[in-house]
């Protein structure tokens, strides 16, 4: 595995390696502090978990469950992995935020999963990127299936994807 270990975020379970699903849920999550209440080891722990995120970026953007390249080969990034990194990186738009976003864009137009395009066009409404109309047009065919309304998560994604597309912006950010 080819990873910086110094830069760690969460586990899904406790004592193992961290991966990329709940290191940038547990970033939003931190974000979500109050200013007055976001002590030093909060922001320490915000910035260690994103540093892991960028670290953990596979070469061609995006990300995957845990790590970009092992054994030498570069792994392949996963649609729902790659948009929910990206909600934890919403500051600034480094190399691996355009990489990810570059590579969610072209993912996108072939995607069949209704789960996966609610949680890109989320995404892509947070970072304000031109394939929001495209994963919400893809989620609306999608959700015409009857196996996707009968999923509650996914129809929740959903049903967020398309608040987020009205332009009430991010939903995992709370307004003060």
């Amino acid at each position: 595995m080819q990873f910086n270990p110094d830069k760690y975020g969460w586990p899904w379970f406790p004592g193992t390696v961290s991966w990329v699903i709940p290191t940038a849920l547990s970033v939003i999550a931190l974000k979500q502090s109050a200013p007055c209440c976001r002590t030093e080891p909060i922001v320490n722990r915000i910035q260690l978990g994103t540093e892991m995120l960028r670290d953990r970026a596979c070469p061609q953007g995006g990300w995957n469950a845990g790590n970009g390249i092992v054994f030498g080969s570069a792994l392949a990034p996963h649609i729902d992995t790659t948009a929910i990194a990206l909600l934890a990186l919403t500051e600034g738009n480094d190399t691996t935020v355009v990489q990810g976003l570059n590579w969610l864009r072209q993912a996108c137009v072939d995607c069949s999963s209704p789960y996966s395009l609610a949680w890109s066009a989320i995404a892509c409404a947070v970072h304000r990127d031109e394939a929001l109309n495209h994963c919400i047009a893809g989620l609306g065919k999608r959700l015409s299936s009857t196996d996707a309304i009968s999923n509650i998560e996914t129809l929740s994604l959903a049903a967020i994807a398309l608040k987020a597309a009205e332009g009430n912006a991010n939903p995992f950010e709370e307004v003060i």
